[in-house]
């Protein structure tokens, strides 16, 4: 079983600041504005020896017709569904509002064990002001400083003895593969989730920039486990007005820093643009493997060949590095999804391959002997070597007498045929000569 807490209560009250000082992190964007938290957060931390995951919530808003309010409120209410144990938030600056009441209301319907969190006593003076939050009866209030972490202990004391045990889960999503879904703003990355999920996991509009953190979601289906991160979607920075914006298009650059496999996800009623080359490029100076998904396949009129010119046009944008899976995808219909899952874990396998010294050596060696490089200036170049590296993406060492003197053409000839003979299609791989 899982040890689950959700943080929860009305906008504003210091959730996020919490929620980042319980994980250790600052992956929760932290601002004195309300919904700045919209999708479910989750993290992960340790108190005495227990494992457990945090989730961060949206505030929660009562009779609001705003789009992102009326899905922060079902996220809120799934959050309270999935955890064991509840922290709700209050403000003791501002004491007991409306809104407090109503989420008190709906505590008091779960019947989970809740803990009321009397937030910003950040001074002696503010001490004893959270005596009315007992009012909800919903048991012990605790004061607290999310920002400076004060009454944290005492907190996480009490909760832990909720737990029946320690969760193993957490130890085990650490060694699950990381799949991040990335792209330009509104091309179909948190429709992906869902529709895979079979679940409102992330919330979707047609508004550009509605998810601003990255979501971790396991998926654990037809023989696959891996953990799949959502992302906000990056635009250039020059259409980045916002600070908010700039922080969640932070998070997802260091997303897909953090990941094996990217699914690179792009619109196919716009085809590939300037912008979508760019996030394609971060994700291969970083080299980690990648999958292209073109998504809205459904919304594009076709002929007999649309999608074989379709492929071979992207293939050319993205050159040099084209040795990638492409799959036409819908969100809406679920079309290839599944197949687009199949790509990003068989680009997995590729990109952990190892391939023992002696093979290496046997095949590379016989393709250097009746192609080898070229001479320059009358000097001949020798690779007597070959080695993979102990990296995380394929990386390779050639070893020779004058590693000055090999071209780039050579270096690219010499990839192709590690893909050619190995199979790391949808991988970068990295060559690097060296003096023997």
């Amino acid at each position: 079983m899982s040890n689950i807490i959700a943080i929860v209560g009305r906008p504003n009250v210091g959730k996020s600041t919490l929620f980042n000082r319980l994980t250790e992190s600052s992956n929760a964007i932290v601002k004195e504005v309300s919904g700045v938290t919209r999708d479910r957060l989750y993290g992960r931390g340790e108190w005495n020896g227990f494992q457990f995951s945090v989730i961060d919530t949206g505030g929660y808003v009562q009779g609001s017709d705003d789009i992102f309010e009326e899905e922060i409120r079902k996220q809120v209410i799934i959050a309270i569904e999935e955890a064991n144990v509840i922290l709700f938030m209050v403000d003791v600056t501002t004491g007991i509002v409306d809104l407090d009441e109503s989420v008190a209301k709906l505590l008091r319907k779960s019947k989970k064990k809740v803990f009321v969190i009397a937030n910003k006593v950040d001074n002696t003076g503010r001490i004893g002001l959270s005596s009315e939050f007992y009012q909800f009866g919903l048991g012990d209030v605790y004061d607290l400083s999310a920002t400076n972490g004060s009454g944290t202990g005492e907190i996480l004391d009490d909760v832990v003895k909720c737990f029946d045990i320690e969760d193993d889960s957490v130890r085990e999503t650490d060694a699950l593969p990381r799949i991040a879904i990335v792209g330009k703003p509104n091309v179909g990355k948190s429709s992906m989730v869902n529709a895979l999920t079979g679940e409102v996991r992330n919330i979707v509009t047609d508004i550009s920039g509605t998810t601003r953190d990255s979501i971790n979601t396991r998926y654990k289906a037809f023989g696959f486990d891996f953990m799949m991160v959502d992302t906000a979607g990056i635009r250039k920075k020059a259409k980045v007005t916002e600070d908010l914006e700039y922080y969640s298009v932070l998070r997802s650059v260091r997303t897909i820093e953090s990941s094996d496999v990217c699914i690179f996800m792009i619109d196919a009623t716009e085809g590939i643009q300037k912008q979508d080359l760019h996030i394609y490029y971060v994700i291969e100076k970083n080299s980690k493997g990648v999958v292209v998904v073109v998504n809205k396949w459904d919304l594009v009129e076709k002929e007999t060949n649309t999608m074989m010119e379709f492929e071979e046009k992207i293939r050319e944008q993205l050159a040099p590095f084209n040795d990638v899976p492409i799959i036409f995808t819908s969100t809406i219909t679920k079309q290839r999804l599944h197949k687009a899952v199949e790509a990003a874990m068989m680009v997995y396998t590729n990109r952990t391959k190892k391939i023992a010294t002696s093979v290496v050596n046997d095949v590379m060696l016989d393709i250097i002997a009746a192609t080898p490089p070229p001479s320059i200036k009358g000097k001949y170049v020798r690779i007597k070597y070959v080695q993979q590296l102990a990296t995380y993406g394929p990386s390779f060492a050639f070893f020779c007498n004058m590693p000055q003197y090999i071209p780039d053409s050579y270096k690219r000839f010499l990839e192709n045929r590690l893909r050619e003979k190995f199979d790391f299609c949808g991988v970068p791989v990295r060559i690097f000569f060296r003096k023997k």
